[in-house]
């Protein structure tokens, strides 16, 4: 016969409190404290009491109970909570959405990497005053606290505005595209020759969405300083970035040494493909709110071949890919690549978006190849460099015949356009190397683009 289990104290007998006869006794069992002395120092903390048969929890012994007057036993510690009327400081970063409503403020400090400073956007918010990707927020930042970052607890401007107003700019896609029709003048003096060779035959307005052929080693990256050394002295009200997505480190310093008056972006080649994709995207949502503000934005993209390599190795990571087209190329691959490109255009209602981007031919690669055909004709102005010109240290080695822009009349005045269109009809019907030579050789003789085009002017009238 199965017997009886008596029921044992588990209470521990506490110390007697020292002080005035009229302590108490600490009663501290298991689980409980003990009790505190009247008007003494309290009671210590009853002994851990041990179940015989079960032990489902191990707790300690329970912290003596406060005297009358004076300090309780010692029991277990707690981490400090810290309030949350806890000091605000002024802060700013550009707003990455998360896909689950929430965000991020990213600084151009960091390159816009994922930090753990970074000030956490609640979703609430971002409901609140419709914020998009890309905006500049200025805010009021609750500061880091045990396990949880800096919190944003009020926004104060959203691109210079008031949050409040943000909802009634209008938004990027709902905006009226038009074809260029302020030209982008480059020339900065006699030199560099690029720019005024690229100013007579193949002119940038603002909105477009220019196209760079470049073989490897064909100058591709000076073109790309000089023209940016253009924007920034002909047009400083012009926001100049420069994204450069998996490029080499040197490549990445030196553009940010020669770039004065601009911003440099990179994701050179020792970050992984998250990188190229999240910062790509980051920087056009950028430009895309600066754009629809009323702002004119020049963004110069390095390059599109690279970008799409990225794209490629990420819908495959993710199970995101499908069938693949030459090259391995999967055929989603191309998706938003394609998309960032085309959103270069100038606004009727006000502001632009001119692209830049270079893509790589000739490098023995199939995929780069396919890359090439699938951006080839979705641009509106093409520079396309070649090879041979370079070999023979002809700069720029641009390919006259293959190079232009479309709709060239809208930027250039009559005069200019008709000099123009004699001048090419001029130089295509000589080899690409000694036209080149011959229209840097002519430029070099004067100081500027404009006196140049009075001397075939003047030639045509008095023929």
């Amino acid at each position: 016969m199965a017997k009886k289990r008596t029921n044992r104290n588990r209470n521990g007998s506490g110390n007697q409190g020292n002080g005035s006869p009229n302590g108490g006794s600490g009663n501290g069992g298991g689980y409980n404290g003990g009790g505190g002395g009247g008007n003494a120092n309290g009671g210590g903390g009853g002994g851990s009491g041990k179940p015989r048969v079960r032990r489902r929890r191990r707790g300690g012994g329970g912290g003596g109970g406060g005297g009358g007057n004076s300090n309780g036993g010692g029991g277990v510690d707690r981490e400090p909570e810290i309030a949350n009327d806890a000091p605000l400081v002024e802060g700013e970063g550009i707003l990455e959405l998360h896909p689950n409503g929430y965000g991020f403020l990213r600084t151009a400090e960091s390159n816009y990497s994922r930090e753990r400073s970074d000030p956490f956007v609640p979703g609430t918010m971002i409901e609140k005053f419709g914020l998009r990707q890309g905006v500049y927020i200025k805010a009021m930042v609750q500061e880091a606290r045990r396990q949880q970052g800096p919190r944003v607890r009020e926004i104060l401007e959203v691109e210079g505005i008031k949050p409040e107003d943000y909802p009634e700019v209008a938004n990027f896609d709902n905006l009226t595209a038009i074809n260029p029709e302020k030209w982008l003048r480059l020339e900065t003096g006699q030199r560099p020759i690029t720019n005024r060779v690229i100013d007579l035959l193949a002119p940038m307005g603002l909105g477009q969405r220019a196209l760079i052929v470049a073989p490897p080693r064909s100058g591709k990256t000076i073109m790309l300083q000089d023209i940016a050394s253009g924007i920034a002295a002909n047009h400083p009200d012009v926001k100049l970035m420069v994204l450069l997505i998996d490029e080499r480190p040197e490549e990445v310093t030196d553009m940010k040494r020669s770039i004065v008056g601009g911003e440099v972006i990179a994701s050179s080649l020792d970050m992984d493909v998250e990188s190229h994709v999240r910062l790509s995207q980051l920087v056009i949502d950028r430009a895309k709110r600066i754009a629809e503000s009323g702002q004119d934005v020049f963004l110069m993209l390095d390059s599109i071949t690279r970008l799409a390599r990225a794209f490629n190795k990420w819908v495959g990571r993710g199970g995101r890919g499908g069938a693949t087209m030459s090259g391995g190329l999967d055929i989603k691959a191309m998706d938003i690549p394609k998309k960032l490109f085309a959103t270069a255009r100038a606004f009727q209602e006000g502001g632009s978006l001119t692209i830049v981007g270079t893509c790589l031919v000739d490098t023995n690669s199939r995929m780069d190849e396919a890359i090439f055909q699938e951006f080839k004709g979705t641009g509106n102005m093409e520079l396309v460099l070649d090879r041979k010109l370079a070999d023979r240290r002809v700069w720029p080695s641009i390919d006259i015949s293959q190079s232009g822009t479309r709709r060239e009349e809208l930027l250039h005045d009559e005069e200019t356009y008709e000099a123009v269109t004699m001048l090419r009809r001029t130089l295509s019907s000589m080899h690409p190397c000694d036209a080149m030579e011959q229209l840097t050789k002519q430029l070099g003789r004067f100081v500027s683009n404009d006196e140049f085009i009075k001397l075939i002017s003047g030639a045509k009238t008095s023929l």
